[in-house]
C-alpha cells in the first residue's frame, strides 16, 4: 500500500522518469498494480491546467487507474454544517429530520469513504496487487483511504498500541495540515477557507467499524472523541501545526507535551479501551449499504443527549469483564 501526491504533468503532459522507474520497480514480472485516484475522472484532468494531473497510462505498464471521487474542502465543511445545524434544532419533527439529513449528505461522505477504502483493501488483500493512493496534494483524502484500509486489513491497528501508531504515521507524519483544517471550533460560522472536517470523517468511520465489529477494536467511542477534542484543541502538542517540517522548526516535541503520553498513563489507559474486545486476526469487511451507516450519535448528539446512563453501563460492563 502505497500513498504519494499528484503527477505534476501540467497541461504539457510533462513525464517523470524518477517515478516510472521507482513505479516500474515495485511490480515484478507480470504483475500488476492499481493507482486509486480520490478525484474525479474529469476533476483530474482539470488538474492539469494548475500544474497536476494523472499518471499515462502508456510511461506506467503494469498499472491500471480508478477514480473514487472524494469530496473535501468547502463541500465537506458545508455538509458537516449542515448536520450541526439540523442536531441542534430542538424543534425539528421527525419528517423534517429525516429531509435534512439525507440533504446534508455527511452520512454519504461516510458511505464513500469506507467504500473507496473497502477497494483499495480488496485490491490488497483479495487481488494480491499493490495499490498506490494519491488524490490532489496527499494529505487529506489520500490519508483517509489508506488509514482505513489498514485498519479493515491488519488487526495490528486495531489495538490501542497500533491505533496511535497508524494516526502518527498515516496523518501526523504523513503531513495532514491539522493548523489548517481545524482552525476554529469545528461547529463555528466563521470559517476559514481551507478548513475541512476530513479527520473527523475518518474519526467517523472508525465508529463505524466499531459499530459494525464491537469485539474487534481495542479502543472505544471515548478515545475518538478525545481525540476530535485535541485535535480543535488542546494542552498537547501532538496536532500542532501542518506537518513534520513546521513542528520542527516550532521545536514542538522540545516545548510540548505527547498526547499519547497521556493517553497512556495506567490510570488514564483504562477509560478508552472496550471492555468486550477481542482479537480478531481477520479482515473486517464493512457493509457499506445506506441502512448500515448510522448518525454518530455519540458525537453529533453529545451535548444533547445526556450520556449518563450509557456511560454507568459501560462501567457495569467493565466491571463484569474484570470479574469474570
Amino acid at each position: 500500500l502505497l500513498r504519494s501526491s499528484q503527477p505534476l504533468t501540467g497541461p504539457n503532459r510533462r513525464r517523470s522518469r524518477e517515478d516510472e522507474q521507482l513505479l516500474g520497480t515495485i511490480l515484478a514480472e507480470g504483475e500488476r498494480g492499481f493507482v486509486l485516484d480520490t478525484r474525479s475522472a474529469q476533476a483530474a484532468k482539470q488538474a492539469r491546467i494548475s500544474g497536476g494531473g494523472t499518471e499515462h497510462k502508456s510511461a506506467y505498464p503494469g498499472w491500471r487507474r480508478l477514480h473514487r471521487a472524494l469530496d473535501r474542502g468547502r463541500v465537506l465543511q458545508d455538509s458537516f454544517s449542515r448536520l450541526v445545524e439540523l442536531c441542534s434544532d430542538p424543534a425539528v419533527t421527525m419528517e423534517r429530520w429525516l429531509g435534512r439529513l439525507d440533504s446534508s449528505r455527511w452520512l454519504g461522505h461516510v458511505k464513500a469513504a469506507l467504500s473507496t477504502a473497502c477497494l483499495a483493501a480488496q485490491c490488497l488483500d483479495r487481488e494480491g496487487c499493490t495499490v498506490l493512493v494519491h488524490g490532489a496534494e496527499g494529505t487529506d483524502t489520500t490519508l483517509l483511504v489508506t488509514a482505513l484500509a489498514q485498519l479493515i486489513l491488519d488487526p495490528a491497528c486495531r489495538t490501542l498500541d497500533g491505533f496511535q501508531g497508524l494516526l502518527e504515521r498515516e496523518w501526523i507524519q504523513a503531513g495532514h495540515p491539522f493548523q489548517l483544517r481545524c482552525a476554529r471550533s469545528a461547529s463555528s460560522h466563521a470559517r476559514g477557507k481551507q478548513e475541512a472536517p476530513v479527520f473527523l470523517l475518518f474519526l467517523d468511520c472508525v465508529w463505524q467499524l466499531s459499530r459494525q465489529f464491537p469485539l474487534s477494536l481495542e479502543f472505544g467511542e471515548q478515545l475518538l472523541l478525545t481525540l476530535f477534542d485535541n485535535a480543535y484543541a488542546s494542552a498537547y502538542g501532538t496536532f500542532l501545526c501542518n506537518n513534520e517540517r513546521e513542528r520542527s522548526l516550532c521545536k514542538v516535541k522540545e516545548s510540548t507535551h505527547s498526547l499519547w503520553a497521556w493517553l497512556n498513563q495506567p490510570e488514564e489507559r483504562h477509560k478508552y479501551l472496550n471492555p468486550l474486545y477481542s482479537h480478531n486476526p481477520l479482515v473486517i469487511w464493512p457493509c457499506v449499504e445506506p441502512q448500515s451507516i448510522q448518525l454518530w450519535q455519540g458525537f453529533f448528539l453529545r451535548w444533547i443527549r445526556p450520556s449518563q446512563h450509557l456511560e454507568e453501563a459501560w462501567g457495569q460492563i467493565r466491571r463484569l469483564v474484570q470479574g469474570n
